[in-house]
């Protein structure tokens, strides 16, 4: 143990677990050691629960690992395996209210170890991507969706295909930073109904 503090410090970094995560470890007394640094230095916290990122499916490990071949038969059964699991509405409405998208699609709440267990989870995804014109702090992780509607059109396809998106993007790219956002519960039904909204509502701003 003081021989891993003396190298990696009192605090556990992210580099650290990534590497306990995916790299093979050859001593047993050195794994040994590693699970104590874990748990002396990994708690959980509020809406935080460390299980949740000790514990990876199938699909975050193959994603954690190395040398990832997205285009391999594991990716594309892991793929098929995610497309099956989506849940579309059972009442087959799709578009809620773009304005609570909006405040949706704005909120990083939620998830964090300071946050409250009952508080409503936002979908931040203005971290990664523009959506509305006019908002000038955003991310470009991922692509641009100003327009989305008004380019891809309102179709049944284009609705089950971006609602699949969101609920598990793994269904459609492997390895996809995009969190998977009714797979693992982070947001409601109604929650995505109404990013939803914002995405594909004609009379959406996004849209205008």
């Amino acid at each position: 143990m003081k021989n891993l503090r003396l190298i990696f410090g009192f605090t556990v970094t992210p580099l650290l677990l990534v590497l306990w995560l995916t790299v093979p470890v050859a001593s047993e007394d050195i794994r040994m050691e590693f699970n104590d640094l874990l748990d002396e230095g990994l708690q959980s916290k509020g809406p935080v629960q460390m299980e949740h990122f000790l514990t990876l499916d199938a699909t975050q490990k193959m994603c954690s690992g190395l040398n990832v071949d997205i285009n391999s038969a594991e990716a594309s059964q892991l793929m098929s395996k995610a497309l099956a699991q989506i849940q579309y509405p059972a009442d087959g409405i799709y578009i809620g209210d773009w304005k609570k998208g909006e405040e949706i699609a704005q909120s990083g709440k939620g998830l964090r170890f300071n946050d409250a267990d009952d508080i409503e989870n936002g979908g931040n995804c203005y971290a990664c991507h523009q959506i509305r014109q006019e908002e000038l702090a955003y991310g470009n992780l991922g692509p641009s969706l100003h327009h989305y509607g008004k380019l891809r059109g309102y179709s049944d396809e284009v609705l089950r295909y971006t609602w699949g998106k969101i609920f598990n993007p793994q269904a459609f790219l492997m390895c996809s930073n995009m969190p998977r956002y009714g797979h693992k519960g982070i947001l409601t039904i109604e929650q995505m109904r109404h990013i939803m909204g914002l995405l594909l509502d004609p009379q959406s701003p996004v849209n205008e």
